[in-house]
């Protein structure tokens, strides 16, 4: 028990260094390249905090069981946007955020979305055709950040950075004690609610649901803090992205998966809807508020609660 405690504190620390440092790292990164800071928050920050939900997805497609990636997708979509995305917006709301850094990226994340609930309504699976679109539309939009980054106008500090190679290696050793800090919290995590009792249906919509999303939460909570918020948004926004073209992108191509019906009657549709309540005021007003926070967060509690009755029945 004292060995599985220390693991799960060890956890918490690896995911707290490795998420401050990650976004010095991509702050660095952003003004030595000079691109904007949700730029490198939607791509390189998103990427490297994805890497779990990538990393389970491709195994389990590996070992045969591709069918929870949907899932596990669309769930770490609804807690990265309800959950984190609500938690910071109603701590400290976005401001200054043009309309060309968040139109295309959300229009993009709508359009892909709606085409797999289109196609997992009428086959009840993503087919290797599927996986093999999902992979065409991330380099779509790895070349749409290049060609078209867009974002806010920034206020440049003369700042000594390190030398960029030195950046881009910190960024990848943070990416992994983040990816490592999160499996060590995660499973002693489900040990000790095991020993002291909490239902599995509890330990399955909390301890795996957040598992993966660790990552962003960390990263999200450290931008607001050292005044990056945006660094924060744009991973959000990115990681989204990445859940639909990658996270299940990957195993259907590999081997296909097969669809529960509530995946994408109840998990695809909330996820849209909470994308919509975070990026629509960001592409109107151009900053957001924090009853969009309050509303995300009240969204994901009735979320949680429906799933533990529904697990419960």
């Amino acid at each position: 028990m004292v060995k599985v405690a220390a693991l799960f504190v060890l956890g918490l620390i690896l995911i707290c260094l490795g998420g401050d440092r990650l976004v010095d790292a991509a702050v660095a990164i952003a003004k030595r390249l000079k691109i904007p800071e949700i730029v490198v928050g939607a791509t390189i920050v998103s990427l490297g905090t994805t890497l779990p939900e990538i990393l389970v997805s491709t195994m389990a497609a590996l070992e045969g069981n591709a069918d929870i990636s949907a899932g596990n997708a669309f769930g770490s979509i609804i807690c990265n946007t309800a959950l984190i995305a609500g938690l910071t917006q109603l701590l400290a709301p976005s401001k200054k955020v043009l309309r060309s850094s968040i139109t295309w990226r959300a229009a993009m994340f709508f359009a892909i979305a709606m085409g797999l609930i289109g196609v997992g309504l009428f086959t009840s699976r993503f087919g290797r055709v599927t996986g093999l679109v999902l992979l065409v539309c991330f380099c779509v939009y790895a070349v749409a950040n290049v060609k078209f980054p867009g974002g806010e106008e920034e206020e440049k500090k003369d700042e000594k950075q390190g030398p960029l190679w030195i950046q881009l290696l910190t960024l990848a050793v943070c990416a992994v004690l983040l990816y490592f800090g999160a499996n060590l919290l995660v499973d002693n995590g489900i040990i000790l609610a095991e020993k002291m009792g909490v239902p599995e249906r509890v330990i399955a919509v909390t301890f795996i649901a957040l598992g993966t999303s660790l990552p962003e939460l960390v990263t999200s909570l450290v931008s607001i803090i050292k005044g990056y918020g945006n660094v924060g948004l744009g991973n959000i926004v990115g990681a989204n992205i990445l859940n639909l073209v990658l996270v299940m992108g990957i195993p259907a191509a590999i081997t296909g998966i097969n669809l529960n019906p509530s995946t994408i009657r109840i998990d695809a549709v909330l996820g849209i809807v909470v994308m919509a309540v975070l990026t629509v005021p960001l592409m109107i007003k151009q900053r957001s508020y924090r009853v969009q926070g309050a509303a995300l967060l009240a969204i994901y509690v009735g979320y949680v609660a429906l799933s533990f009755a529904k697990g419960a029945a």
